[in-house]
């Protein structure tokens, strides 16, 4: 099963790949060059077929828990002064996605979204520091029932050059359904309130809509 954002990309990358394939049928002599260049077609017809991949989860929906939004490992735990809507402290919890991770963003509580907003910015690698601040982003906030409202920031990376948002104004929302996708490569950040209970350290590896990333 793949995501929708990646059917025009992976049409494409068929074709190419079906016109190299004949191409280096036609014109390559040479056994080895020809099946090389065949091997460099299917390859690259794989990797953007797993990038686009979307498989079917067992979602975690709890009142009490707060999601992972993402696949990935765990990079930052700290406190920060978030100054885009809560202009105040806050628990951030990131999560770096490779590119082979699935680039699904799942919405980590349910609710109503009281905030969606859209940044154009640069691309530094994800893990840089102020990449949070500086590369093309989308804020997205959720009220909540248990936990208040939620931030989660899809910050595009190095790779990524395209974010997806779903998420509107006044929408009301499911935990663990798609709130947008980031194409190759990005990290997204969960704002929490201090005091927040964890159930994630450092370096964890975690699965967007079933991983827990806080609970009550």
């Amino acid at each position: 099963m793949f995501h929708k954002e990646g059917y025009k990309i992976i049409l494409i990358t068929l074709v190419l790949a079906i016109t190299m394939s004949l191409a280096a049928d036609y014109f390559i002599i040479n056994d080895y060059l020809r099946s090389a260049f065949m091997l460099l077609a299917i390859v690259m017809l794989v990797l953007v077929l797993q990038f686009f991949r979307n498989p079917k989860r067992n979602l975690n929906i709890s009142e009490d828990n707060v999601v992972s939004p993402v696949d990935g490992k765990v990079v930052v735990i700290e406190e920060v002064f978030e100054k885009e809507f809560f202009n105040e402290k806050r628990l951030q919890v990131s999560v770096f996605m490779s590119p082979i991770n699935v680039h699904v963003t799942r919405y980590p509580v349910a609710g109503e979204v009281v905030f969606s907003k859209y940044h154009p910015g640069k691309f530094l690698v994800a893990w840089h520091p102020k990449s949070s601040e500086e590369n093309e982003r989308t804020t997205v906030v959720v009220s909540s029932k248990k936990f208040g409202n939620v931030l989660h920031r899809q910050i595009a990376g190095a790779l990524a050059r395209r974010i997806v948002n779903y998420a509107e104004k006044g929408q009301q929302v499911t935990q663990g359904s798609d709130s947008g996708f980031i194409k190759f490569g990005s990290r997204v950040d969960v704002f929490l309130p201090i005091g927040t209970k964890l159930d994630v350290k450092l370096n964890d590896v975690v699965k967007g809509g079933t991983s827990i990333l806080a609970s009550i």
